[in-house]
């Protein structure tokens, strides 16, 4: 078994992340399943683990990790902080392209830095072997109940952010007895869209068929989960073809109008791509028979698949108004009429004790045997691996006017 020192680092990104990538008890089982491995936390005022928590458990926790062979965090690095010549795991958000890590990766190429992205650790059949998308799913479909609560004058949800964990949010579930008979929808069926209906399930509302919901009326609140089919059609008029959806969404369009005159609740969850439809247009908004006035938008693309997602929202003030006869955006709750809407970016961070254990969890069971492998490259950290040696690896060569100057 090979040695190697991985430094947890300390998130610098403002607002901070408290989330961690291993927990000091899941360092202890990685070091233990892993005879060659050391974990050293840097010292940090924001972690969901304070440093005593591992020093309590005998780990090192120093103000500095540069030592170490590979240096693990959640969130993007700070320009600034990156080391030269190091070998980096975190979520770098620039495979898409996003403007505001153009300098990141730049600087990963300047400074001769081996990134490997979280987001692109995949298995054989290209399936994401860490993520974060359960807890997403979980706060966010919690947000909606508190949303829709508040919005109603119903109950008083505590915030997902001030409960200890997620077993202290479950203690907030008895409130949502007081929901009328409602229909909520939940897009996707992926990770995000389990840990929604996970959540759902767990308070006790009850899961009808998509025909049921389309087609009777209950007296209590329902939900019911959808596939892509169930919300998309071919615009030949063929028969639906999901891998062929996924190669060519442009040449589908959706069915989403079939729910808007039945559903109070939206919580989108499903992954959205830019040439696929979106679910409805703004001015569906305006007719006469749309009855959503709550939207959870877990996914929250601007401007995507939920065309009233104009921005997102924090963790701090979640919601906003959107006034359908204008298109503008108001204070959250400011007028009945208006559909509220929910769009916090970085769900996962309201639990992050939770959301951290779990992504530690996948992290040694998925990641850290193929960052410990011997006899060669491995496949799995080769398909995640953007950068090395001041070059983009032939996978992410498509960056490379993205980098240009």
């Amino acid at each position: 078994m090979p040695t190697l020192t991985i430094g947890l680092l300390r998130e610098g990104k403002t607002p901070p992340d408290k989330r961690v990538p291993l927990t000091p008890k899941k360092c202890i089982e990685a070091q233990d399943q892993f005879p060659g491995l050391t974990i050293v936390a840097q010292q940090s005022e924001v972690r969901a683990f304070a440093d005593q928590e591992y020093r309590d458990v005998g780990l090192e926790v120093r103000p500095s990790v540069a030592d170490c062979d590979v240096l693990m965090g959640v969130k993007e690095v700070p320009v600034a902080e990156l080391l030269p010549n190091k070998t980096y795991c975190f979520f770098s958000h620039t495979i898409k392209k996003q403007p505001a890590n153009r300098e990141l990766l730049r600087q990963v190429l300047a400074r001769n830095i081996t990134l490997i992205d979280y987001e692109v650790l995949t298995d054989e059949e290209s399936g994401r072997i860490v993520a974060f998308g359960r807890w997403a799913g979980i706060v966010g479909a919690y947000n909606g109940l508190l949303t829709y609560g508040r919005k109603h004058g119903l109950f008083q949800l505590k915030p997902a952010y001030e409960c200890v964990d997620m077993e202290d949010m479950q203690e907030e579930f008895f409130k949502v007895k007081k929901l009328p008979p409602i229909k909520m929808v939940v897009t996707g069926t992926g990770r995000v869209a389990q840990g929604a209906v996970e959540v759902l399930e767990l308070m006790g509302i009850r899961r009808v068929s998509v025909y049921d919901y389309l087609y009777l009326d209950f007296n209590e609140p329902v939900y019911t989960q959808l596939r892509s089919s169930d919300y998309n059609c071919r615009r030949d008029g063929r028969v639906w073809d999901t891998p062929d959806f996924h190669r060519h969404p442009e040449q589908y369009e959706s069915t989403f109008h079939n729910f808007l005159p039945v559903t109070d609740l939206l919580i989108a969850c499903a992954y959205w791509h830019p040439q696929a439809p979106r679910l409805f247009a703004e001015e569906d908004t305006r007719r006469p028979d749309f009855r959503i006035n709550t939207i959870a938008d877990v996914t929250c693309d601007i401007d995507g698949s939920v065309p009233t997602t104009h921005r997102s929202t924090t963790i701090q003030e979640p919601a906003y108004d959107y006034n359908p006869a204008t298109g503008e955006l108001h204070a959250a709750y400011s007028a009945p009429e208006h559909i509220t809407v929910m769009a916090v970016d970085n769900l996962p961070c309201e639990l992050p004790r939770n959301a951290s254990r779990d992504f530690a969890r996948q992290l040694i069971s998925h990641v850290l045997p193929h960052l410990l492998a011997t006899g060669g490259p491995d496949e799995v950290i080769e398909r995640a691996t953007i950068a090395r040696g001041g070059q983009l690896l032939p996978r992410y060569q498509y960056l490379a006017d993205y980098v240009a100057d």
